[in-house]
């Protein structure tokens, strides 16, 4: 079986997925945007009600604001790959339980094997508690890389966040700059021209 094979394959196992509640509201099942084949995956907690309708994640606010991010640090749409913890919009925006993250983890597990990044960048606490399965607030871990398994994960603050508290966009920002060094430092992205 061809790559694209495999991949088409998954997309369309997540596209059916009954595995929790989670179906029975959704509009989309929102799976990924950017690049299938990218050094970096952005990992956040779930869709939110514009993911929802669109089918894509962050694509709301907090997504502009990411594309933002992205196009100011000179990454292109083949160097990241965005998804979510769960792949269908918790009803009216709340939080994912633990069981609708369980559920979800075998999909973002073959994801992960897939796309095969070197570099994850978590989007708040809930990605981080999801991902790592640490209890930590992502105040006290936010800007900390953590090294696994031959890859690189930093967590960092959800943009979400930052847009309710904007004292915190230059931390967001820093967080950017450190994910593009670390991608320049392993050979994935060219020094970025000022």
């Amino acid at each position: 079986m061809t790559f694209e094979e495999q991949w088409n394959q998954f997309v369309d196992k997540c596209l059916h997925c009954r595995a929790c509640d989670l179906a029975d509201s959704r509009q989309h099942v929102v799976v990924w945007r950017g690049g299938i084949r990218a050094p970096l995956m952005i990992l956040g907690e779930g869709p939110g009600a514009d993911e929802d309708r669109l089918g894509k994640p962050f694509v709301g606010r907090s997504g502009k604001l990411l594309d933002l991010l992205l196009s100011s640090f000179g990454f292109e749409e083949k160097d990241y790959h965005i998804c979510n913890i769960v792949k269908c919009r918790p009803p009216g925006n709340r939080v994912p339980t633990q069981e609708e993250a369980a559920r979800c983890r075998s999909l973002l597990a073959e994801q992960l094997r897939l796309v095969r990044p070197s570099v994850y960048l978590l989007m708040g606490g809930t990605a981080y508690k999801y991902f790592t399965g640490s209890d930590l607030g992502i105040t006290k871990v936010r800007g900390q890389w953590i090294e696994t398994n031959g890859c690189y994960v930093l967590p960092t603050f959800h943009p979400a966040f930052v847009l309710r508290d904007p004292r915190n966009k230059t931390l967001l920002w820093q967080d950017f700059a450190a994910v593009r060094a670390r991608l320049e430092e392993l050979g994935f992205l060219p020094p970025l021209k000022v």
